[in-house]
């Protein structure tokens, strides 16, 4: 084994230690969010600067060579330094910044459960309105965590983050009250067919969900309203849904809005896939006791459950099972 002509960058060693635990390329991929061909080319790169193959490869088979086994738990504890330089920079005495959309969502419950369970904790609230802004204020190190459905995520600004699935949200429609689906318990989605409905285009803070949108209603007859600016606020939003009159795509855990309804979705019933969101590397108290929160409300009251008939995007099927 020759020298080591450079220092390996994280990614590197992220794409080796996952590879190890995995023997897989395929699934390592997956976890990391990254194609199989660009996951190989790391591999190569790091067996280059190294001067040694780390694994030996068949058609069948992927093991770590003797090499590979000896410099895995090296490269595990240079990541986990990387981890506590990430964590001393933070500051983890300072309060965990958590972004939780809006003050009636999931990420608000869970936060509320986990200043009950952790009062040491000390979190500061912050309220965007979509995943895909908050991820990219994560990644710049502005806040610290936030919620939302993973699988619309930009693949580079998504191998930044780390997530774990905290809920599927069965997804609604809001309707005006004199709408002719308005008196339904359920609204079957073949029932929509014809309509066009506000899914937040227009917001790029919300293009994961404008994203979910066109894949749900593709080959229904359904339309994603024109876009629209930003809307700020719960007032600023009831206003304009009232003017144009819209009907929303929407999820089980919503606002109020007076002259509005809600009604589930159903044949097939559409879920929302929201998970915690948080920056690589990041430790801290405050994200253990939210982890903890949403294991807990997630089994109190049986969030990871899918009901029969339930429908995902085959996107966040593969995201969530990487």
């Amino acid at each position: 084994m020759g020298p080591m002509p450079q220092d390996p960058d994280p990614r590197l060693l992220r794409a080796f230690t996952t590879v190890a635990e995995e023997l897989h390329f395929t699934r390592a991929a997956a976890r990391l969010h990254t194609a199989q061909q660009a996951l190989s080319r790391d591999i190569r790169r790091l067996e280059q600067l190294w001067s040694t193959p780390l694994f030996a490869r068949t058609t069948r088979q992927v093991s770590l060579t003797a090499d590979g086994e000896r410099l895995l738990p090296h490269a595990r504890r240079v990541l986990s330094a990387y981890g506590d330089l990430g964590t001393a920079v933070h500051g983890a005495g300072l309060p965990l910044v958590v972004d939780v959309s809006a003050p009636v969502a999931t990420g608000q419950l869970v936060l509320d459960a986990a200043r009950e369970a952790s009062p040491d904790a000390e979190f500061v609230a912050r309220f965007r309105s979509g995943l895909t802004g908050a991820a990219a204020e994560i990644a710049a190190g502005r806040i610290d965590v936030s919620f939302g459905r993973v699988a619309g995520l930009d693949p580079a600004v998504l191998a930044l983050l780390e997530h774990r699935l905290v809920r599927f949200e069965r997804v609604a429609v809001l309707l005006p009250a004199g709408h002719g689906l308005a008196p339904l318990v359920e609204v079957p989605l073949h029932a929509l067919a014809g309509e066009t409905l506000y899914a937040g285009a227009g917001n790029a803070d919300t293009a994961e969900w404008t994203d979910y949108a066109r894949l749900l209603f593709a080959g229904r007859g359904i339309e994603v309203a024109d876009p629209y600016p930003r809307i700020d606020g719960g007032e600023e939003f009831a206003r304009a849904v009232a003017r144009r009159g819209w009907s929303v795509l929407a999820s089980e855990v919503f606002m109020d809005l007076p002259g509005m309804v809600l009604r589930p979705l159903v044949d097939p019933v559409p879920l929302s896939p929201i998970s915690l969101v948080w920056r690589r590397g990041l430790r801290h108290p405050g994200l253990d006791a939210l982890l903890g929160a949403a294991r807990s409300l997630a089994a109190r009251h049986h969030w990871l459950e899918r009901p029969p008939g339930a429908w995902l995007p085959d996107t966040d099927r593969r995201v969530l099972t990487g």
